[in-house]
């Protein structure tokens, strides 16, 4: 067994390494960037090397830094986790000459499969069925159009050394083609040095079904079910689940088959996941479910494969790496129940789910009956500069409906400030009545967008801010009456609260939530202060006050008290309260005037498409943004004209700054 692995990697994949590799009693070694000088994964490691500044080209993604870190520490392999270089042949034949075991495929298999059109048609070959597409040298922007033609629209262009949805675009109509091209070419030079693409038919109603594949040293091929990884979002993975809703045993069969003769096919050593697009607008059909790639690596999703198998594929790993067989033969290894995850990431749905960075002041996440993989703490921060996910969400239950009941309760008591996250809108996902059901494809999200991503106030986070007005204004108006005398007028007395001689009793609050007005009438249920009885003109609801939590009905909220304002967390979402009137409008004034574009957060400036003086329309792209490996276009807001530009192509923005302001045109 191998008894000191360095983890090339970071996050919360660099942890759950440790957690296995501590279990089994091997000395781990981290590596890790200024950025992560802090991080988790550093201090859990028995031993952790610097290998550089923050960007990942200048640390993570330089393997002689790594190599050299092995060598310092006396490593006797390297764990490459999943993304960096994981999938790098290059770095693996590095780590192998360098007398080191490599805990990943041999770097033949990763060659074979790394580029889209070869693995393809090696995948043809080995009798597995693939999607129809164009796999050609000829790279010309002509030719490809003519090709996207000749299949049909929609297409989808693929840089061939892609993955994890970058480099990737669908293509409706033949007007968009040469944009998209142009778009998908930057972003795979950028993520992956080779824009090279293929051309793809979009399935009408695609499902993106992926099976977990194991191989030894010794020939052994097994596979562990199948996991259904179809809710995304511009093909990135949301949500992904175990098995597969709709699934049949004949159909497992055979996509379970195909995955096995995927991995013979290229030697395949190691954990590996074949991934297949199904056309599921009949149901899901043997006839109908083809070959889309083999990432040669552990996935982002294996723990839902861990959950329904009962087995550890980090454990796996470093078995197979040592030399050992399988832990299992086919026959060995079962399914039991289901099991999802949810990815946790630092962004913001309500601006186009933009990465959101800073620190982690208040950082809470389920406990209770669920699995939680994370790569933060509180007190930590969110870095601009790596993958914007910060946790994941795996829960496991008898039947689908539980584990979705399950799923849906945990993203919903994320509580997260001032970071943005996606927990509300996961929450909402996990819990529509249409992925309940198991009705889902690629395009779920997207037709549901709006519904989704729709913040509203709820009435407990309304009601409950009330009584905390009505707490903080009895604190401090009733103060000196509570030392003097007994009487009609001591409001401490059951029964005589606001005892008065005629008039209304009622008692008119106002509190202002993320800039909201909220106003009912909220006063004392008995004769204390607390708990508090809220009317907003509907049924009268009972508000218990207490010190970091709100009882509202039968729901609980989270309170977390800062300087002046308060934070309220109820269905992922955090609310922020405060009772100032003053303070609330002085700090919700408007932050950019009708016309300017300003940065929404750091990165690099790719293109720009405009000049001063240039007419625009409303939508028409001005500039692309990359951050955190993705690319986010900036769209006018209005037709106008570009009054002043100081963005320029290949510059680099902090987060707030103008890039560009429009005039709207005078019409006559």
């Amino acid at each position: 067994m191998i008894e000191s692995l360095l983890i090339a990697n970071r996050g919360e994949i660099a942890r759950r390494i440790i957690r296995t590799a501590r279990r089994m009693g091997v000395r781990t070694i981290a590596v890790y960037s200024e950025a992560d000088a802090d991080a988790p994964h550093v201090h859990e490691a028995d031993e952790a090397v610097l290998i550089g500044p923050a960007a990942a080209r200048d640390s993570y993604l330089v393997a002689d830094k790594i190599l050299a870190a092995a060598k310092q520490t006396g490593a006797a392999a390297i764990h490459p986790g999943y993304g960096f270089l994981s999938e790098n042949a290059g770095f693996a034949q590095a780590v192998i000459d360098a007398g080191l075991i490599w805990v990943g495929p041999p770097p033949a298999a990763i060659n074979a499969m790394g580029l889209k059109d070869a693995a393809k048609s090696l995948m043809i070959a080995a009798g597995v069925p693939c999607t129809p597409g164009y796999l050609g040298d000829d790279q010309s922007e002509v030719r490809l159009e003519e090709e996207a033609k000749a299949i049909g629209f929609p297409v989808l262009i693929k840089a061939v050394a892609g993955g994890g949805g970058k480099g990737m675009r669908k293509v409706e109509q033949a007007r968009d083609f040469q944009d998209a091209l142009a778009s998908c070419r930057r972003e795979a030079a950028a993520s992956f040095g080779d824009d090279k693409v293929l051309i793809e038919k979009y399935a009408s109603r695609p499902r993106h079904i992926e099976v977990q594949v194991f191989g030894d040293q010794h020939g052994a091929v097994v596979h562990l079910f199948e996991r259904d990884c179809s809710l995304q979002r511009r093909h990135q993975k949301v949500i992904e689940e175990a098995p597969a809703p709709g699934m049949d045993a004949a159909t497992r069969a055979f996509v379970c088959d195909a995955a096995v003769k995927a991995a013979k096919a290229v030697s395949y050593e190691g954990a590996g996941t074949v991934e297949f697009i199904a056309d599921a607008s009949e149901g899901l059909r043997a006839d109908r479910i083809w070959f889309m790639e083999m990432n040669t690596r552990l996935q982002v999703e294996h723990p839902v494969t861990e959950m329904i198998t009962g087995q550890d594929l980090v454990e796996w790993q470093l078995r197979v790496a040592s030399g050992e067989a399988l832990p299992l033969k086919q026959d060995q290894i079962t399914l039991t129940g289901w099991a999802m995850e949810a990815r946790l990431y630092a962004e913001n749905p309500a601006t186009g789910f933009l990465p959101s960075t800073g620190p982690l002041t208040h950082f809470r996440l389920p406990e209770d009956d669920i699995r939680v993989d994370s790569a933060v703490e509180e007190g930590g921060e969110v870095s601009p500069f790596y993958d914007p996910m910060i946790a994941k969400l795996i829960v496991h239950a008898d039947t689908r409906a539980a584990a979705a009941a399950a799923l849906a309760d945990a993203c919903a008591s994320v509580e997260v400030w001032p970071v943005k996250t996606n927990a509300a809108f996961l929450a909402r996902c996990a819990g529509h009545p249409d992925f309940v059901s198991g009705d889902v494809d690629t395009g779920f999200i997207e037709r549901r967008l709006e519904a989704l991503v729709e913040r509203s106030l709820p009435n407990a986070v309304a009601q409950a801010a009330l009584a905390i007005a009505a707490s903080e204004d009895s604190d401090h108006s009733f103060a000196t009456y509570e030392r003097g005398p007994l009487g009609p007028w001591a409001p401490n007395i059951e029964g005589l609260f606001g005892f008065r001689l005629n008039g209304s009793t009622r008692y008119v609050r106002r509190a202002f939530v993320d800039g909201m007005t909220v106003t009912g009438d909220a006063r004392p249920e008995h004769g204390d202060f607390n708990p508090w009885q809220v009317d907003m003109g509907g049924e009268p609801v009972c508000v218990d006050v207490r010190y970091d939590d709100v009882f509202v009905g039968e729901d609980t909220l989270t309170k977390v008290d800062l300087e002046d304002r308060k934070l309220l967390f109820a269905q992922g979402d955090a609310f922020e309260t405060v009772i100032d009137e003053w303070r609330a409008s002085a700090g919700n004034e408007a932050a950019i005037s009708d016309g300017a574009i300003l940065s929404p957060m750091p990165g690099k400036v790719v293109s720009v498409s405009v000049k001063a003086g240039d007419t625009v329309t409303k939508g028409q792209t001005l500039l692309v943004l990359e951050a955190m490996k993705m690319e986010h276009a900036l769209a006018a807001p209005f037709d106008g004209v570009v009054a002043t530009l100081t963005a320029e192509a290949g510059g680099q923005v902090s987060e707030g700054v103008v890039l560009v302001r429009l005039e709207a045109e005078l019409r006559e």
